[in-house]
């Protein structure tokens, strides 16, 4: 990947996992090895352990809040988007990036879940898309 490597990141409110969060780390290391830019939503749980595992590695956030201030992780970005209603933000990070990393709390896909959703958009965009079960287990 170059230096231009845009990653994005979706993942449930509750959290990863620690097998999830080991593997969306390994995963980082690989997409972004030559350094990159990562994008997240700015929600509690796993956006906000996304952006730890981003920043520890040096890399430049950009976050993409939701309007609903009750769940924001009120990480600090180097880049900070306007905030937008959930579906319309995570159209946003979808529409900046060329791989996305998605960490759901479900074992199979679900049709309530913003997760689920913006993976869902991803692949209609025909962009990359890397999903991180909870037990660690990664598919492309």
């Amino acid at each position: 990947m170059s230096m231009n490597t845009q990653v994005g990141f979706t993942g449930t409110q509750q959290g990863m996992t620690p097998p999830q969060h080991n593997a969306v780390a390994s995963l980082l290391d690989v997409l972004c090895r030559d350094g990159g830019h990562v994008h997240h939503g700015d929600c509690v749980g796993a956006d906000a352990q996304f952006h730890d595992l981003a920043r520890d590695r040096g890399f430049r956030v950009e976050v993409h809040p939701p309007k609903n201030m009750s769940k924001r992780a009120m990480c600090d970005p180097d880049i900070l988007w306007p905030a937008y209603e959930y579906l319309e933000r995570n159209q946003h990070i979808v529409d900046c990036v060329g791989t996305l990393i998605a960490a759901p709390k479900e074992h199979s896909e679900v049709m309530r879940s913003g997760t689920w959703a913006t993976v869902r958009r991803a692949r209609k965009k025909g962009i990359s898309v890397f999903i991180v079960y909870p037990d660690g287990r990664i598919r492309e």
